[in-house]
């Protein structure tokens, strides 16, 4: 029996719909990585990338368990000295809920080159609108 390995030039990639309404951050946030690299599909192969578009609606209404609301803290530097910057949970949902399913979702992409490119086919939108019906989108859901 031969392997398969996919090439780029024979990917197809489809448009899928989350609704992240009630769910737990990490439980979609693997959901959506998984999607965005691939894996999901039988033709996988890890050196390409092969995976599909993500929408995901309601990103302000995403849910954590525990204190990580009060407690989890976001960090970045600004490159200047003493410049670290910190906001929690909390004040990153109100501030820009989609940054922190970007966070989530790019933390749990491999680190090499292809995820800049998996990255630019995640959409995350705050609300229940989005701009992307004419691509067909299928509503993805899983447990």
């Amino acid at each position: 029996m031969k392997c398969y390995l996919q090439k780029p030039s024979e990917v197809e990639r489809k448009w899928y719909l989350v609704d992240a309404k009630g769910k737990t951050l990490g439980r979609l946030s693997t959901e959506i990585a998984t999607v965005l690299r691939g894996k999901n599909k039988v033709t996988f192969t890890p050196n390409v990338d092969g995976g599909d578009y993500v929408v995901v609606i309601n990103a302000e209404q995403v849910q954590v368990t525990g204190k990580k609301r009060q407690n989890k803290v976001y960090r970045h530097h600004t490159g200047y000295i003493g410049n670290l910057k910190e906001i929690n949970f909390d004040k990153l949902l109100v501030k820009n809920p989609t940054k922190i399913i970007e966070y989530s979702v790019r933390g749990m992409l491999p680190k090499n080159k292809l995820r800049a490119d998996m990255m630019k086919r995640l959409r995350i939108f705050a609300g229940p609108e989005h701009p992307h019906q004419a691509q067909k989108v299928e509503v993805l859901e899983f447990n």
